[in-house]
């Protein structure tokens, strides 16, 4: 009698709690930490419905806090030098948890050249730029990816570290090819504008033109310690780093102007 009393009170046995990388399906990342084994004899926690519209944010924060760690690891250790364990620490976040949104150390390196490619491209589409001025627009694209090469030099690290490894990473990006083209298709209409008013010659190689200005920004940058050293100039100063934009301006400018 006793304990039949005792089950109506407490109602039904609670059913067995599944394994921990299917609760993650369901739960925030605090679930699906380490190589602790989750223990199926404890009470499951009941969610709370506050809690449950939370997770999603949760599982992206946790994303993107891992790709920004990811992201100084790789620039500073390359892609060898680098450890799971290490970013996950830098992300303060766990090994499975690597595992569990990108599937692999090379696969979270591919995410993190896409990243850094989008970044680059996003912010050149950006460009204020007066197409009724189309020379000042092209000289103000043609500094562009130097002058973001000085502010984000981990970019420089990234492409060299991916450049020594002959590109077998970002060559299984399914976007990489995609992002350079609105930049180009800027340029194009730039040139095209320059053309227009009788300021530009006609057959300007867009696509070799953007290689030029890319080639010479990265150039400066990637070299800049070397190059210091044996020019014995301080190529960071900030007068050496204008002449440097106006010399590849100038230099690019004269290939394109109307003679």
């Amino acid at each position: 009698m006793w304990q039949t009393v005792f089950f109506a009170l407490s109602g039904p046995p609670e059913a067995k709690a599944p394994h921990h990388f299917e609760r993650a399906m369901n739960t925030n990342d605090e679930d699906i930490r380490g190589s602790t084994a989750f223990d199926a004899t404890s009470e499951a926690p009941r969610p709370e419905p506050a809690k449950r519209k939370s997770r999603p944010r949760s599982a992206k924060t946790t994303r993107e806090n891992i790709l920004r760690a990811a992201k100084k690891i790789f620039s500073k250790d390359g892609y060898d030098g680098a450890r799971v364990d290490k970013i996950s620490k830098a992300a303060k976040s766990y090994d499975s948890l690597i595992y569990y949104y990108f599937g692999s150390k090379e696969k979270l390196f591919v995410e993190v050249l896409e990243g850094a490619y989008k970044d680059i491209f996003e912010a050149e589409k950006n460009l204020e730029l007066d197409m009724e001025d189309p020379v000042g627009s092209l000289r103000k694209i043609i500094e562009f990816p130097f002058r973001y090469y000085l502010a984000n030099p981990e970019v420089i690290t990234l492409l060299g570290t991916e450049n020594l490894q002959k590109g077998k990473h970002i060559g299984k990006s399914r976007t990489a090819d995609q992002y350079a083209l609105p930049a180009i298709s800027i340029l194009e209409e730039v040139i095209q504008r320059g053309v227009d008013k009788g300021l530009f010659r006609k057959g300007v190689n867009c696509r070799k033109l953007y290689m030029a200005m890319t080639a010479l920004g990265y150039f400066y940058v990637s070299n800049r310690y070397t190059f210091s050293a044996f020019l014995n100039v301080d190529l960071m100063d900030a007068e050496k780093i204008d002449g440097w934009a106006s010399y590849m301006s100038d230099l690019l400018l004269d290939s394109v102007l109307k003679k």
